[in-house]
């Protein structure tokens, strides 16, 4: 295998005269500057080509040649650089690379005769391509050719029909052996078989029979002769023919009687129609040649109507009378006639006596080369008879005198000169007979002569070499030329037939001849694209086997009849969308099978789409990014590509390319609401659903994934993942425990939507839940006490007025809103027309004013009810007594003690000091923030009291559990400004995570640690709050421990401590306990009595 490595480096149409080189002085620097820049840039642009020779017919996997060692590239970048062999045009791929060495394999059988038929240079051209960078190598397989194909004859048989006549040195052509293969391996030689008549004469252009020794139908009717072709290959291939000759019959026999002379004897009276003789002549012809016919020769006048012959089988009859006493005996001559003219003649004698009183008839019979003429008769005799002949002078014939047996003469015309029909088809000679009597006299007789055709000429063609062009897209039965042949010779050996005796496969396929007019059509589809160019050789043939032959060379003309083909040859498919603009993302090949204008292309693209197309090498293109790409936006591109050459009309294609753009985590999660708020109503099911959160993210799989999940967190003090839980796949956020709006009403978590790409990309959203009330708590009775724990006593001075305030029951509600509104009623009296209740205030006020016959003990039950739906309630017993002075109860004045109440004293002397001394500095305390806040008008109160837990209901609780109000609801207060009827105006709650509105709390929830919750009253017209005046109750709670006997004794002072705590709230705020007071009608003294019972006998 010859392996050749050729690089070539044009200077892209840069040529440079050195005439003008040298003669131009104006060839400045910078000319030679551009000069060279040119040869730089081309430098860059044209890579070495590759060429191998190789024999045809390669086994499959068979190495061809090593491209990485002839391109000094290393093999294990072959496959990252994506190297490829690309054909075009859809042709097999008859060769490939193996990445992990380089080699140039063949994958597919090449045959040479396919690809390149009887071309001397077979060249197999494909591109080489590597991509980034994008480089375009060339690569030749020169293939040779292997002596794979033997001889081959159109046809096992030739038919050939040769007359005898033919004359020696006659040639006759043969179609030659056609052999696939080229050069030496190629038709060399012929054989023919050894015979008698025939050798064979070969040269350059054809093959034919050369007649050595003439033929003779007569004694051979056909041959059988055969030819062999030998090509020069190696081993040596031939291939064989039979040629059948076919002797004609030619009209070279004259017809020959079986006797010279018949006698017959016939009596005077015979009757008409007698058989006197019959004659009988063969001729060793066939055909029309041998046909022979009968006629007398000479007749006399007298004899016409006595005698008839029978042209075909020679019989002679009697048709007239005969008349001894005139005539003895009769004798005539029998001429017998072959078809093409030919005759001989035989004597035919009857007993009669002849009268010789007619001149000499002439007629002409065959011998070969001499012509005999019937004598002339001349009825004297001797001397007198005729004694010679003369003819007139000609340039062909002459004439011989020749005597007989009886002495008598006959003349023969002899051929001096051949005869050329071509040049005189009929002459007349005039024969003259001559007896030797005195006087001389003489006979004449006209010889016409009919010079017979002999095929002794070929046909002639009107041109040695016919020259036609056609279009490629020529119809069929399209006239491409018609062939001209003549053939001097008349009939059968005048008519010329046509026959195409060398033409390729593909030639058989698209063109047919005409035998009789010569004419070659179109009978294919024309494709200037396979074949350009037609050659074959014609024989024209006379009837009789003569030939000679023209060559016909058919051009084929381009036309744009073929649309650009576009090839993708490479597609990075997806592309990732973060590419940056100028990417190569694939590479176009665009072809175009016409030639010169016609394959001239030029490329285009959509408008619409981030990509162009840029120019590379040669007729490839690269498909290069010109924009962003964002696969959120556009995740599929359908380009199209049009090509369009430069033909007249243009022709165009068009490719759709599909490209999609690989997703990359560039977006995270957006959630479809900034924020989202949920309600759910208090004492909700574990479980149960609140909202869900929706997130979306536009990138694609697994960078668009979303998984929702909490954000680390406490609320309250505990983890959020305590109360709330997400769905991590669809964001539908659950209720891990049941909530109580008590405890508290709203809080925030925040939820995190994650991606699954790499790294992932979250976004956060907080979801506020609202916790809504629902009336599940009933109204607490705050005072009086539960009975049981106290002896809740109010007194009633006697002289009180309608419309006084005796007393006032304090009840809260755990619930919020209409749920918490609370309504009194006293459902039952000891005197229903005493005292009355306000329905909202709880305040329990006299009717009218108090008789002396009223009774001392009033009893009441009092019921608070909610707004909700349904309402709850409570009831509490009060007990009150008309009376001026305690001492006027009798109950009072047998009041017993325990043992427990001995120690009571101890105790209450202790509570004192510690109550004294709390006391001093809680005022001290509020003195100081009093005077930080003293420019808020009229702000009686700002703090927060605490309910005492021995007065909270039971499920009240202190910490985050299940309850449903936690001990850390404050309340600001503020009290009235000069109202008679209503201890408060206005209250705002807030709990740890709530300011007022107003940011009016100043203190922090830390500074009353010890302070509870406080207790609602309602009175007509306003919403008020938790009581100031349950500040001491707090104080109390305090001494708890020291036993139910301090709190019996509290209960017992209910009235006057209610009276002294109001007096207190005024003092502590105001510094003055009679600014207010002094309105109703309260003397000094009382206000300072009733602040000595708070602070000494109250405790």
């Amino acid at each position: 295998m010859n392996r050749d490595f050729v690089k070539n480096i044009s200077l892209n149409g840069l040529k440079i005269n050195s005439d003008s080189w040298m003669g131009d002085k104006r060839f400045s620097a910078l000319r030679l500057m551009f000069c060279f820049a040119s040869f730089i840039v081309s430098l860059h642009l044209v890579y070495g080509d590759l060429s191998f020779s190789i024999p045809e017919e390669m086994k499959r996997e068979s190495v061809i040649g090593n491209i990485a060692k002839d391109l000094g590239v290393d093999p294990r970048t072959l496959a990252l650089r994506q190297a490829r062999v690309d054909f075009g045009g859809g042709r097999k791929r008859y060769c490939d690379i193996k990445l992990n060495t380089g080699d140039l394999i063949a994958s597919e059988r090449i045959d040479r005769e396919s690809l390149c038929g009887k071309k001397p240079s077979c060249v197999l051209k494909v591109d080489l391509v590597l991509e980034n960078p994008l480089e375009l190598h060339r690569v030749s397989l020169h293939i040779q050719d292997v002596n794979d194909n033997s001889p081959q004859f159109n046809d096992n048989l030739i038919e050939m029909e040769i007359r005898e006549s033919a004359d020696k040195g006659n040639r006759f052509s043969i179609e030659e052996a056609h052999d696939a293969d080229i050069g030496q391996n190629a038709v060399q030689r012929y054989n023919l078989q050894k015979n008698d008549n025939f050798i064979l004469a070969v040269d350059s252009n054809k093959v034919e029979l050369v007649l050595e020794n003439t033929l003779d139908r007569e004694k051979q009717k056909e041959l059988n002769l055969l030819l062999t072709a030998l090509d020069g290959g190696s081993p040596q291939r031939s291939g064989t023919v039979v040629i059948h000759v076919t002797v004609l019959d030619a009209n070279d026999n004259a017809p020959v009687f079986s006797q010279a002379v018949y006698k017959a004897s016939l009596p005077e009276n015979s009757p008409p129609d007698t058989v006197v003789i019959k004659v009988s002549a063969t001729d060793a012809d066939e055909g029309v040649n041998g046909d022979v016919t009968y006629q007398f020769g000479h007749v006399s006048d007298e004899d016409v109507n006595v005698f008839s012959i029978d042209p075909k089988t020679g019989e002679i009859r009697v048709t007239g009378v005969i008349d001894f006493e005139e005539r003895s005996s009769f004798e005539t001559r029998v001429k017998a006639k072959d078809g093409l003219g030919l005759t001989s003649y035989a004597k035919v004698i009857i007993d009669v006596t002849d009268i010789n009183d007619n001149a000499p008839v002439i007629y002409l019979k065959s011998l070969g080369s001499r012509f005999r003429v019937l004598e002339a008769h001349d009825l004297d005799i001797g001397q007198n008879a005729v004694q010679s002949y003369a003819l007139q002078a000609n340039s062909y014939l002459g004439l011989k005198i020749q005597s007989k047996s009886d002495g008598s003469k006959f003349a023969e015309l002899v051929l001096d000169k051949e005869l050329d029909r071509e040049e005189q088809q009929e002459f007349r000679l005039l024969l003259t007979a001559l007896d030797g009597g005195t006087p001389q006299r003489t006979g004449t007789a006209t010889v016409q002569v009919t010079v017979l055709d002999a095929n002794d000429n070929a046909p002639v063609f009107s041109q040695a070499v016919y020259e036609a062009i056609l279009p490629e897209n020529s119809p069929l039965d399209t006239v491409v030329l018609k062939l001209a042949a003549s053939d001097a010779d008349e009939g059968l050996n005048g008519e010329v037939i046509y026959e195409i005796s060398r033409i390729s496969e593909t030639g058989r396929r698209v063109f047919s001849l005409n035998q009789t007019s010569g004419e070659i059509k179109v009978i294919g589809t024309l494709d200037f694209e396979e074949e350009s160019t037609y050659e074959m050789r014609v024989d024209a043939k006379d009837r009789y086997g003569l030939t000679s032959d023209s060559k016909v060379i058919i051009k084929i003309n381009d036309v744009n009849d073929n649309p650009p083909e576009i090839n993708l040859k490479s597609l990075n498919n997806p592309v990732p969308e973060n590419v940056s603009p100028g990417t190569e993302v694939g590479i176009i090949n665009v072809q175009d099978r016409d030639s010169e204008n016609n394959r001239q292309v030029r490329c285009t693209i959509q408008q619409n789409v981030p990509f162009k197309l840029v120019p590379s090498i040669k007729n490839y293109y690269s498909l290069v990014t010109t924009g962003q790409l964002d696969r959120e936006l556009v995740s599929d591109y359908n380009i199209t590509i049009t090509a369009t050459d430069e033909g007249s009309p243009p022709l165009s294609s068009s490719k759709t390319v599909q490209l999609s753009v690989a997703d990359i985590n560039d977006n995270p999660p957006v959630f479809e609401e900034q924020s989202y708020s949920a309600y759910v109503t208090e004492n909700n099911k574990p479980g149960s659903t609140l909202c869900s959160v929706s997130a979306r993210d536009p990138d694609w799989r697994q960078n668009g994934t979303v998984i929702y999940s909490l954000l680390p967190g406490e609320v309250n003090g505990a983890p959020v993942s305590s109360y709330l839980s997400v769905n991590g796949d669809t964001g539908v956020i659950h209720a891990v425990r049941s909530f109580d709006y008590e405890q508290f009403r709203s809080f925030k978590v925040h939820v995190i939507a994650r991606d699954n790409g790499s790294p992932p990309l979250s976004s956060n959203v907080t979801v506020s839940v609202f916790i809504s009330d629902v009336n599940d708590n009933s109204p607490q009775i705050l005072y009086p006490g539960p009975e049981g724990n106290s002896f809740m006593t109010e007194l009633v001075p006697k002289a009180a007025h309608g419309g006084s305030l005796v007393s006032k029951v304090i009840a809260v509600d755990a619930d919020s809103g209409q749920n918490a509104w609370l309504s009194y009623h006293i459902v039952k009296s000891s005197d229903p027309g005493l005292f009355t209740i306000g329905l909202h205030s709880g305040e329990i006020r006299t009717q009218r004013d108090i008789s002396e016959s009223d009774s001392m003990k009033q009893n009441l039950i009092v019921s608070v009810k909610d707004n909700g739906q349904p309402s709850l309630s409570a009831t509490c017993s009060m007990y009150l007594l008309i009376s001026d002075n305690l001492a006027e109860v009798p109950e009072l004045k047998d009041i017993s003690y325990d043992e427990k109440n001995s120690k009571l004293t101890s105790y209450l002397i202790i509570a004192l000091v510690s109550v004294s001394t709390f006391f001093l500095t809680f005022i001290i305390i509020i003195l100081g923030v009093r005077f930080c806040r003293r420019r808020k008008p009229r702000l009686l109160f700002d703090g927060a009291v605490a309910i005492p837990s021995a007065y909270l209901p039971p499920n009240y609780a202190d910490v985050d559990g299940t309850g449903t109000l936690r001990s850390t609801y404050n309340y600001d207060a503020y009290l009235t400004t000069g109202s008679r009827t209503s201890d408060f105006k206005f209250v705002t709650s807030y709990n740890d995570n709530t300011l007022p509105a107003d940011q009016t709390l100043r203190e922090s929830p830390s500074d009353f640690a010890e302070i509870g919750k406080f207790a609602r009253v309602y009175n007509a017209s306003h919403r008020v709050g938790y009581v100031n005046w349950l500040q001491y109750f707090s104080i109390v709670n305090r001494l708890n421990g020291l036993g139910k006997g301090l709190l019996d004794l509290t209960a017992r002072n209910g009235f006057i401590l209610t009276y002294a705590v109001e007096c207190h709230s005024l003092w502590s705020s105001q510094g003055s306990p009679t600014e207010n007071y002094t309105s109703r009608n309260l003397d000094n003294a009382k206000i300072i009595f009733g602040y000595f019972v708070f602070i000494c006998a109250g405790t």
